[in-house]
This record gives C-alpha cells, sequence and structure tokens, in this order.
C-alpha cells in the first residue's frame, strides 16, 4: 500500500530558508486560476474594438486546509518540536510578515505530490470552530492564497511565446509609426527598417490606423 504523501510548505528565501511547515490534513480541494490582460483599442470606422495582448497575469492557488489539537496533539507529533494549533496559526501568518532580509514577505514552494507551486502567500483567512479551556484556538479552517512568484532572471530566460525572435502581426493605431512600432517590439527604433522591407513598403510613413504590419523575427 503506497504511503500516504504530506502536503508541506517549505519557506524559499530570507531570515527562514528551508524551515518547513507540515500540513495535517491534505486540503480536499485546490484551485489553479490564471489569466491574461489584454487592451482594447477603439479604431475609427471598425465595427468592434482591436484586442490586444498586455501581458500574463500570476497564477493563483487557492486552497483551505485544517487544523486540529484533538486529532494530532502536540505531545503526540514526531520530533522535537511540537506546534499546536495556535503555533501553526502563527507560522502561517508570519509568510505575511515583511521579512528583514528581503523587505518583502518570503516566497514559499507548497508541494504536495506532483503539486510543486511556487509562490508568496496572498491573502490567509481563519475560522476558529472550537477551543482550549483557556481560549487558545484547538481547531481551525484556513483559507490560503498562494500567488506565483517568479524572479526577473528565471522569467527574462524563459522568452514570451511571442518574442522578438518570431514572426507577430501588429496593427497600427492612432498616430503610431513604424519608429514607435520597433522601438516597443524590438527594443530598437532603427529597426523600423525591418518591418518596412517585411511589408513591402517604399516610404515608412505612408501607413494608416487599422492597417495590419508583420513584424519579422530579428
Amino acid at each position: 500500500m503506497a504511503k500516504l504523501e504530506k502536503a508541506k510548505i517549505t519557506i524559499l528565501a530570507g531570515a527562514k530558508p528551508g524551515e518547513v511547515i507540515d500540513v495535517l490534513f491534505n486540503p480536499t480541494e485546490y484551485s489553479v486560476d490564471r489569466s491574461n490582460s489584454f487592451k482594447a483599442t477603439a479604431v475609427p470606422g471598425l465595427g468592434s474594438q482591436l484586442i490586444q495582448f498586455i501581458n500574463g497575469e500570476a497564477s493563483q492557488l487557492n486552497m483551505e486546509l485544517f487544523l486540529d489539537d484533538y486529532t494530532d496533539p502536540a505531545d503526540r507529533q514526531p520530533g522535537p518540536v511540537k506546534r499546536s494549533v495556535e503555533d501553526r496559526l502563527k507560522d502561517l501568518a508570519w509568510l505575511l510578515k515583511i521579512d528583514r532580509d528581503l523587505h518583502a514577505p518570503p516566497p514559499v514552494r507548497f508541494s504536495w505530490g506532483p503539486l510543486e507551486f511556487t509562490g508568496v502567500i496572498d491573502k490567509l483567512g481563519s475560522k476558529i470552530s472550537l477551543f482550549q479551556p483557556d481560549g487558545t484556538p484547538a481547531r481551525a479552517r484556513v483559507s490560503v492564497s498562494f500567488k506565483e512568484y517568479r524572479t526577473l532572471e528565471d522569467q527574462l530566460n524563459s522568452p514570451r511565446p511571442e518574442s522578438s525572435d518570431k514572426s507577430k502581426r501588429r496593427v497600427i493605431v492612432g498616430h503610431d509609426s513604424l519608429w514607435a512600432l520597433a522601438a516597443r517590439e524590438y527594443r530598437d527604433p532603427s529597426q523600423w527598417k525591418l518591418i518596412a522591407e517585411g511589408n513591402d513598403l517604399d516610404d515608412p510613413r505612408e501607413v494608416t490606423p487599422g492597417q495590419w504590419l508583420v513584424l519579422p523575427p530579428l
């Protein structure tokens, strides 16, 4: 019989790198949300707005965790460190605080079987449903929302599918020009000649709003 894989949250950087927060009960379900950002531009003479992709939004991982002192009392836990519900709630809340070394909340990795999600805790909510005689929380449901975290270096080393080394199409909007288009797409205004040659334009100033142009790869 296969061993039950337990979920865990690992701190990746800051004052407590490598520290692990064990999840007592695996979540019964989780959701991963992803969205893109688009800009709608109105062009005179067209029946609808032009939709242009701006960027991708960070993925979001959402779940609910269950903590219970009576099911997993501290004195029965393996290892030297015993964690009560109150301790675990403080551990999770600490991940929302600004780390003194990073000047930002620390990135973490949520691991459970094949699921590996690197992010920062975006939102945390807890509902206490049972208490010790002295009022200390003994049972809690914790809703956690992780937002995907990727370093700038990681994103630069993983080019967008629509990068400057691939052919693509763009539309002229308003008083746009080949120089401005080259600056946006290639980060080099002098590459307007490449666009002109790729679209058989004799005069680069003779472009009109609503005209589609092919942007050749560099």
